[in-house]
């Protein structure tokens, strides 16, 4: 038998695109509320793509860089990361990343917590723990499995630790999760909002529907709201085992608490900083990603639950550069403003 052979050199491993470079850009020139200022806090090369922060006790904050999307080019291994940003010296600006976990695949969710934090990656919930305290997780352990991954920007996201000690994230429309736990097997074949007990391992549905909710946050009182990146019902009042629009044989369905049509909106805050107004206390903070602001919704009790109506842009700009998709409170009462970072959306654009 005769064979035919060749010696070829094993190809190079690279972890970063062949097609896309970073290249500093100016910053967007804002149209800002009255009274308030934008400042740079921090940029690449500290960062790459957020897609979700979280503050710590400590200050710190924590963001899933996902500079491989939205795919592994030919040849690349996916290296993305949760990475701890810090300022140190109080200047006002971030001098220090330290990647906390690294070759990831796109992660899309990230929380601090017990020793290190929880990520939302794929398939999987996973926990990155720091054992001997370097400040990099040295210990990963896969707390949950099986939910879907038919859509990338659809897959497990948005997590939240709740005021009851839970954990709680979201999945988008597309997206069909059967995930395995002690009490069985958590189905939710839409999207919706589940929430985790790490002390327990039991998981469950708490609201079902939306399109791509890709912003939850929590009032004073313990109270949801939600933000719909593909539907336009504006702010979204989360009521346990409610079914909103989109969800498949839904005998009724609540309508969202600001009447009207709205533009697709990411990220959501509500204010409560003595940075900001009296009148401005419990507002809801969201991102216009489209079109390039972050917006204001005034928010009042009515009747039995509540009504939210838009008061404004915080800031605006021309820039299409300018994709904000996460916005957070931090520690010194500020607002902090994830941007993406990019004129092409790079799936979608509509």
């Amino acid at each position: 038998m005769r064979k035919l052979s060749k010696v070829v050199p094993a190809p190079e491993t690279r972890t970063s695109s062949a097609v896309a470079a970073h290249t500093t850009q100016p910053p967007p020139e804002f149209t800002v509320a009255d009274g308030y200022e934008v400042t740079l806090w921090a940029e690449n090369p500290l960062l790459f793509k957020p897609t979700q922060m979280n503050f710590d006790s400590k200050g710190r904050l924590w963001v899933t860089s996902a500079e491989t999307y939205p795919q592994v080019e030919v040849g690349q291994t996916a290296n993305d990361k949760i990475l701890v940003l810090e300022d140190r010296d109080g200047d006002g600006k971030a001098e220090k990343s330290t990647p906390f976990a690294t070759g990831l695949l796109m992660p899309t969710g990230v929380l601090p917590g017990d020793d290190g934090c929880y990520v939302a990656q794929s398939t999987d919930l996973l926990h990155f723990r720091d054992t001997n305290g370097d400040g990099k997780a040295d210990e990963k352990r896969r707390v949950l499995s099986g939910f879907g991954t038919e859509d990338t920007h659809h897959n497990l996201h948005t997590l939240r630790r709740g005021p009851d000690g839970k954990i709680w994230m979201n999945q988008s429309i597309y997206t069909r999760s059967d995930a395995e736990t002690p009490f069985g097997v958590m189905r939710l074949k839409s999207g919706g909002v589940m929430r985790f007990d790490p002390r327990t391992d039991k998981l469950e549905t708490v609201f079902y529907g939306w399109c791509n909710p890709w912003g939850h946050q929590f009032d004073r009182y313990g109270q949801s709201f939600m933000t719909d990146g593909a539907g336009g019902g504006g702010i979204n009042w989360g009521v346990p085992d409610a079914m909103y629009f989109t969800y498949a044989n839904a005998p009724k369905t609540l309508d969202s608490i600001s009447p009207g049509s709205y533009p697709k909106f990411c990220g959501l805050e509500v204010i409560e900083s003595p940075h900001f107004p009296d009148d401005w206390q419990g507002s809801m903070i969201t991102c216009d990603f489209r079109a390039h602001r972050v917006v204001r919704f005034a928010v009042s009790e009515q009747g039995s639950g509540y009504a939210a109506q838009e008061a404004g842009d915080i800031v605006r700009t021309n820039s299409v550069n300018f994709r904000p998709i996460d916005v957070k409170i931090g520690p010194d009462g500020a607002l902090y403003i994830a941007d993406w970072s990019n004129p092409i959306i790079n799936h979608g654009e509509v």
